[in-house]
């Protein structure tokens, strides 16, 4: 008789979900979706599989590069898996790719750059992640390009100050969202990098990060255009945000950052969807 641990099995396929990137992708693609939502854009399938593909194979790069180069001849089964994976789906990437205009991958090309020299130390030996203060706003603009700008290139409609102050609030939001990454890792971080924990502290990195969110809020009533659905999801979003701030520590779960945290652009594209239809 075969012994099947479920509970085991299940466990594994999470950690693969999480190791992987597959959940901050679908993340990435939930922010996406509210911005075609707001802006009740038309854009076509394939861009959809493009950024799921591009947040996955972008992380994965970033996350695993470095490891790879150094022990890829003693790679752990499970990130010989990742590797594997990533390489289908950079292939289906490749396909999605091109299905789409020439202005679209070459801002995707762009963002793509600030991506790689965030991994790859290009700059006296250091990359954009090395180089101080700077790692936390080179992924939020990069999230924010994405799942702003790019919708907009795609279906060719023009980009109105509305969108420009769309771009900002979703830079802020990302910076909020990765400040929980930031107290995390406040033990493992060389001081040289400087991050907001390490400048100012923790309570006040906490503090900054509840100004940030009330300032996300702020901007919506400076929208020329704002519907009801959409800002009651933000706020709702930013009040969970909040909370899950001020509850940050420098010993985490395993999964508090990156499941939950990672995961709320998801939480809040569905309540956008929720209160539409009500």
């Amino acid at each position: 008789m075969i012994n099947f641990d479920i509970m085991g099995f299940l466990k594994r396929i999470f950690a693969f979900y999480i190791n992987s990137s597959i959940h901050v992708a679908l993340a990435v693609v939930a922010l996406l979706a509210i911005t075609v939502l707001e802006y009740r854009l038309v854009i076509i399938n394939a861009l959809w599989g493009f950024v799921f593909l591009a947040a996955l194979t972008g992380y994965n790069f970033v996350k695993y590069a470095k490891v790879a180069g150094l022990h890829h001849r003693s790679l752990t089964q499970s990130l010989r898996l990742i590797q594997i994976f990533s390489a289908v789906c950079f292939a289906l990437l490749v396909y999605f790719s091109l299905q789409l205009r020439i202005e679209v991958l070459l801002l995707t090309v762009g963002f793509g750059m600030a991506t790689f020299l965030y991994a790859v130390p290009v700059i006296r030996s250091k990359n954009l992640r090395n180089l101080s203060g700077i790692k936390i706003f080179v992924v939020a603009f990069v999230w924010a390009g994405v799942s702003v700008i790019l919708p907009f290139v795609a279906s060719e409609v023009a980009i109105t100050p509305d969108v420009f102050l769309t771009f900002f609030q979703r830079i802020l939001i990302v910076v909020a969202l990765i400040l929980p990454f930031e107290i995390r890792d406040v033990p493992y971080d060389g001081l040289n990098l400087k991050t907001l924990p390490q400048q100012f502290g923790v309570k006040n990195t906490k503090l900054l990060g509840l100004f940030i969110l009330l300032s996300c809020l702020g901007i919506e009533f400076f929208k020329e255009y704002s519907e009801a659905p959409y800002l009651l999801s933000l706020l709702v979003f930013c009040v969970v945000l909040g909370w899950l701030l001020v509850i940050s520590k420098t010993r985490q779960t395993r999964y508090f950052a990156s499941f939950w945290i990672e995961g709320l652009p998801i939480l809040w594209l569905l309540l956008y969807l929720l209160f539409q239809v009500f």
